[in-house]
């Protein structure tokens, strides 16, 4: 009876704690439209934000999940897609894994993936456990991207794609906003959006023009690919990694007082690589950038003097690299994911032949 009571007690409380969430951060009851899984990141209070390029629009989802203790968290899973294939009644050849995410407030590691036939599916992982979150009757919110591309196929040949599938590239929480970038409906498509939380009616974007080293040239038409927010001098700035591969920083109080943003390029990391995930962390009294790329491993990207750096402004040829150092990883293979776990590890999702497997690692 008492063992009863206590349940009955700790269940009322995490109703109570999870509504009062709700009723904060202006979320409502219902079943979220989500049309394709694309980049997430969590947000206060257990609030996964969930980016939507197809809907053109970003999801704040309560989750829930906002107990735990990720200093002693360690994952562990080998076949993850074969895991999530289980969990949903599907085959592993129809799981596609867009997205990892864990959620500092406990460890746990979130994965939105693409299943064929289902559509976008969001699964958390605990302690190598594998379980769908539902998005039946949820609390969530929704906000409409007001400049994204026209949801049409464009161009001649092989050079034919959807702008809109790249509405959303890279998505980031910071200080009550959401940071979102991705093409946009212009003349400049490489854009930058901030949206604040809880959704407002307004939302503000810009475009963003970079000095690509490889080529040589002033561009203001390719997304950025991944993205950290990282505080330089005081003042909260934009690390961001394009295709072929130029690191740029930018301030965040741009995108409010522009609408049009010129770049720093702090870094030419090589050509014909296409970044696809990043972090920063504080090791040893430095702060370092861990980018993880298509063809060039895991690169720990130096930040000394960044704040001194003008930008490159000439060409880097022949694949090289410029400004700011870096030293590759080794001992990380294959990732193609990866989030901050805690201040001394990070979660990774590794490609091990057509395998996907989720360990813990040290950061290096």
């Amino acid at each position: 009876m008492v063992r009863t009571l206590l349940s009955l007690a700790v269940l009322l409380h995490f109703v109570a704690a999870t509504s009062s969430a709700a009723d904060l951060y202006g979320l409502s009851e219902g079943t979220p439209d989500i049309q394709s899984a694309g980049p997430m990141t969590f947000g206060p209070s257990g609030i996964l934000f969930i980016g939507d390029p197809k809907g053109a629009a970003v999801f704040a989802i309560q989750t829930g999940d906002s107990h735990g203790d990720p200093t002693g968290v360690e994952h562990d899973l080998d076949g993850v897609k074969d895991a999530i294939a289980s969990a949903v009644g599907a085959s592993a050849d129809a799981v596609t894994v867009n997205d990892l995410a864990v959620n500092p407030e406990t460890g746990n590691a979130f994965l939105l993936a693409t299943v064929e036939g289902k559509g976008p599916v969001l699964i958390s992982v605990s302690n190598s456990k594998v379980k769908v979150v539902s998005l039946d009757k949820v609390h969530f919110a929704k906000k409409e991207l007001t400049d994204a591309p026209e949801d049409a196929v464009v161009g001649d040949g092989r050079r034919q794609r959807n702008l809109r599938d790249d509405s959303i590239t890279d998505i980031a929480f910071v200080d009550g906003e959401i940071i979102v970038s991705g093409l946009r409906k212009s003349d400049s498509p490489s854009g930058v959006r901030t949206m604040v939380f809880p959704f407002n009616k307004a939302d503000k974007g810009a475009s963003l023009e970079i000095y690509h080293a490889a080529h040589g040239r002033s561009e203001d038409t390719s997304a950025i690919r991944t993205f950290v927010p990282f505080v330089i001098d005081g003042e909260p700035n934009l690390l961001a990694g394009f295709v072929c591969t130029p690191l740029v920083k930018f301030p965040i109080s741009a995108v409010d007082s522009s609408d049009r943003i010129q770049g720093t390029t702090v870094a030419e990391l090589g050509n014909r690589n296409r970044p696809l995930d990043m972090i920063v962390y504080t090791k040893d009294g430095e702060q370092y950038l861990l980018l993880t790329n298509s063809a060039r491993g895991v690169m720990k990207i130096s930040t000394n003097d960044i704040e001194r750096s003008e930008g490159l402004t000439e060409r880097v040829e022949g694949g090289g690299t410029a400004g700011q150092t870096y030293e590759t990883v080794s001992s990380w293979q294959n990732v193609v994911e990866l989030d901050k776990l805690n201040s001394t590890h990070a979660v990774v999702l590794i490609d091990d032949g057509g395998q996907l497997n989720l360990k813990t690692v040290e950061l290096p």
